[in-house]
């Protein structure tokens, strides 16, 4: 389950530095913004995900149980 969550991760890394691209060319269009957005919060939950996982394992717990974080969670951390 890890190795797919980094997969997933790279794969969200690899599309949000695409879109970058065209924000910083001036081709990025309001759905390409919006996109941005959706990205980043997806990012979060999955990296969240991730964190919650190891940290169950650490516990001698079982890895399974994290859940993912609804959005609102994610985005509200005091970093």
């Amino acid at each position: 389950m890890d190795d797919q969550l980094h997969g997933r991760i790279e794969e969200l890394v690899s599309e949000e530095h695409s879109l970058w691209e065209r924000e910083a060319s001036g081709e990025a269009t309001d759905s390409d913004r919006q996109r941005l957005d959706s990205l980043k919060v997806t990012l979060d939950q999955c990296w969240d995900l991730l964190r919650q996982r190891r940290a169950l394992r650490e516990a001698g717990l079982h890895p399974d149980a994290a859940r993912v974080r609804d959005a609102e969670v994610v985005e509200h951390y005091q970093q």
